[in-house]
């Protein structure tokens, strides 16, 4: 019977050594989900710890980080799984980019966005804050492209009239930008050709002025010159 018991005891460990990193998942993830981040994050923390590859709970445990505004910390999570994040790395550098957007660091945000998208070219939301990133970083042709794709992988995007009316304003902008541009072209050239005539005018009068100062420089040296004593009778 004491053997039993022993048996019964050790298969009782053994058991619970398996499920209770899932356990500390399940109940992190639960209390995540119901945006409990700060009560998840202990339980979500305790998960990673005790298995390192699992990628919805250093997906959740960034997260959570992001939402207890711990920026770094989200940061240092998201990048650790994301060399093995497997067919959630999109997902993963998605979020990273999220977090360099918030910290006000646009050109992070945008390298990661763009892994996003090279890992899930049909992941719209990437597409969408890549665009944001790149209005910030001031590429605005390409912003305008990514909202172009953006729309139609989702046609129906309640964000679709604003969208369309930023894409509009940054035309507009483009056309203006290359009206002034033609514009100064136009003035630049103007006034080149007004310094060439006057160039060419002042060249020509000190042509004149020359062609003057050579006539009266002949005009003296055909004067005879005279040897000798004059003599009066």
């Amino acid at each position: 019977m004491k053997k039993a018991a022993f048996i019964g005891l050790g298969l009782y460990f053994v058991l619970a050594a398996e499920i209770f990193p899932q356990n500390s998942f399940s109940r992190g993830e639960e209390l995540f989900l119901a945006d409990k981040p700060g009560e998840a994050l202990p339980l979500l923390e305790a998960a990673v710890s005790e298995d390192a590859a699992h990628v919805r709970a250093a997906l959740y445990l960034g997260m959570a980080y992001m939402q207890l505004n711990r920026n770094d910390e989200a940061i240092a999570a998201f990048r650790k799984i994301l060399p093995r994040s497997g067919n959630q790395s999109a997902l993963v550098a998605f979020n990273l980019g999220n977090v360099y957007f918030i910290k006000g660091e646009s050109v992070f945000a945008e390298q990661f966005y763009t892994q996003a998208v090279q890992q899930d070219p049909s992941y719209a939301p990437a597409w969408l804050n890549r665009a944001n990133a790149r209005i910030k970083n001031g590429s605005l042709a390409d912003a305008v492209s990514d909202y172009e794709q953006y729309l139609v992988l989702e046609p129906r995007s309640p964000k679709r009239a604003s969208i369309e009316s930023l894409m509009s304003l940054i035309r507009n902008e483009f056309r203006t930008e290359e009206e002034r541009r033609l514009a100064a072209e136009r003035e630049a050239a103007e006034a080149a050709g007004r310094r060439q005539r006057l160039l060419e005018e002042v060249a020509a009068s000190l042509q004149a002025a020359a062609e003057e100062s050579r006539g009266l420089s002949a005009g003296s040296e055909s004067v005879l010159d005279y040897e000798g004593e004059f003599e009066l009778e």
